[in-house]
């Protein structure tokens, strides 16, 4: 069955910042941003837009899996949307059939953004189980160490 978990931030970051580096600059910014997490990303296939694949190789702070490809399979940077769709490793390791992440960004002043997530999944699981608050907690840890790294990155 399919479900669906929504989440919203507030980042101080403006949103042409905030989409290069959830988009353009994905591969160099996010094993940057969470290290303990990310240890690098690498472009199995495409430019980087969509179809693109990614594989993430993952850290110490993630012992529960190893890597995990992704592929772009939203994008409109007009809209400032992109979905990323998981489909090898990862979260189709720990019960899920499917899982894909779509994230849309809107300016929310000068030097703010909106981030909504929507992550859209198919598990075997029990509603009770905790897998989908676990994957809106690390999707809010994952936007927040992205604003902290590029508010950072200038000092």
């Amino acid at each position: 069955m399919r479900k669906e978990a929504t989440i919203q931030a507030k980042v101080g970051v403006g949103i042409e910042a905030f989409w290069n580096a959830l988009s353009k600059d994905l591969i160099s910014v996010v094993p940057k941003a969470i290290p303990n997490f990310v240890t690098d990303i690498e472009v199995i296939e495409g430019d980087g837009g969509p179809g693109t694949v990614f594989i993430f190789n993952f850290g110490s702070g993630i012992t529960h899996m190893s890597y995990q490809k992704e592929k772009i399979v939203d994008f409109d940077e007009s809209l400032h949307q992109i979905g990323l769709e998981v489909i090898e490793g990862g979260y189709l390791n720990l019960g899920f059939s499917s899982y894909k992440t779509i994230f849309q960004l809107t300016a929310g002043g000068e030097s703010e953004t909106i981030v909504d997530a929507k992550m859209v999944y198919e598990t075997e699981a029990e509603e009770t189980d905790p897998m989908p608050l676990q994957t809106t907690k690390s999707t809010l840890t994952f936007i927040k160490c992205l604003e902290d790294y590029l508010l950072n990155q200038g000092s």
